[in-house]
């Protein structure tokens, strides 16, 4: 579960898949991804300092005055889990959702048969109770979760994952535990 929660966020799973590719350099990346300077550089300052990345010295690059970066061993776990992820993705068929935050954390969790609104937010340290609200409303609305109504003892809502998105879900679940 945590290591979904450290692939949340609209940029992390487009660098990790793309780093390699772009040979680790700044520019060739920042072109790839068709993302503003500054923003680049703060995700791959976030990722060095989450130890996913290594920022080269100037005497490991193989040009000394162009940013490269590396990834640690951490970090190509993170990619092999950013491939599950994405894959995931593709089957289910509705964009990125991991470009949500918190949004592939709340879809594993539900799948693992936390279907009420506090089991799930217990299961997501640091969730705060208007974005779990949020994300499970905007995953209703797209078919990817349905809510059922409980009238008893008090009303309530049960979340289950819908047909079409329960076998790729099942299934990340099951690459990211064989990553850990």
């Amino acid at each position: 579960m945590r290591l979904s929660q450290e692939l949340t966020g609209q940029w992390t799973l487009p660098i990790l898949l793309s780093l390699d590719e772009n040979g680790g350099r700044f520019t060739p990346l920042q072109n790839k991804l068709d993302i503003a300077p500054s923003r680049l550089s703060a995700n791959l300052k976030k990722m060095v300092a989450d130890g996913l990345l290594l920022h080269l010295s100037p005497q490991e690059r193989r040009h000394p005055l162009l940013p490269e970066y590396v990834l640690t061993e951490k970090g190509r776990l993170h990619r092999e889990a950013a491939r599950a992820v994405q894959l995931s993705e593709e089957q289910i068929g509705q964009g990125r959702l991991s470009d949500k935050m918190w949004g592939m954390p709340i879809l594993l969790t539900i799948n693992f048969d936390h279907e009420r609104f506090q089991e799930i937010r217990q299961s997501l340290d640091g969730i705060t109770p208007r974005i779990l609200s949020l994300r499970l409303q905007e995953f209703h609305n797209e078919g990817i979760i349905c809510k059922q109504v409980l009238e008893e003892p008090r009303p309530s809502y049960l979340y289950r994952l819908e047909k079409q998105v329960q076998q790729p879900v099942q299934q990340l679940s099951i690459d990211l535990a064989s990553l850990v």
